[in-house]
């Protein structure tokens, strides 16, 4: 089972790069939901910056019917403004569930249809009354390491795989 991330009609291009890296850098699945505001061909997609794009397990759905039929048996959870619990109050915690973390349009969000049924999974991220809201690709990081602090981080790296956990200690570089 397993975390996934879901954009309702991302509109950003560069929005869905930040997350594609995201969901590269955690493992976490994601899955688009059509109509969206940008083609995924070659060229787009080195525009939006989604330099991982092959490194992530993703799939796209005509229509939010068709992401239902397709993933059914997880849970549900929708990250919105309208939410009356925040996000850390959501449980993630069971690594033999799926959850699916929802994120609407960016102008729009997830209309009220598809939030009703489904109203006591539904929060937001809590900030002032400043601003609207925070960018959605910011939210998504949030919230996948939320559910990933939830599981313990499962099977991801604590320290740096690159140069080596005691790389600030060594005089050699």
């Amino acid at each position: 089972m397993a975390i996934h991330l879901v954009q309702y009609n991302p509109e950003i291009p560069q929005n869905t790069g930040n997350i594609m890296r995201t969901c590269a850098a955690t493992d976490i699945k994601l899955h688009l939901i059509k109509p969206m505001g940008f083609s995924l061909d070659e060229k787009s997609v080195k525009r939006s910056g989604a330099n991982y794009i092959n490194e992530v397990d993703y799939t796209v759905y005509e229509n939010w019917e068709e992401f239902v039929e397709k993933n059914k048996g997880g849970k549900f959870c929708f990250c919105t403004r309208y939410g009356q619990k925040n996000h850390a109050q959501m449980d993630f915690s069971n690594p033999n569930e799926d959850y699916y973390i929802i994120l609407g349009a960016e102008s729009s969000g997830i209309p009220k249809e598809i939030l009703r049924p489904y109203f006591d999974n539904c929060f937001r991220v809590p900030m002032t009354n400043k601003v609207r809201s925070l960018n959605v690709s910011n939210v998504a990081a949030i919230l996948a390491y939320e559910a990933l602090r939830q599981q313990e981080f499962l099977d991801l790296w604590t320290v740096e795989p690159f140069k080596g956990a005691d790389w600030v200690l060594r005089d050699d570089e």
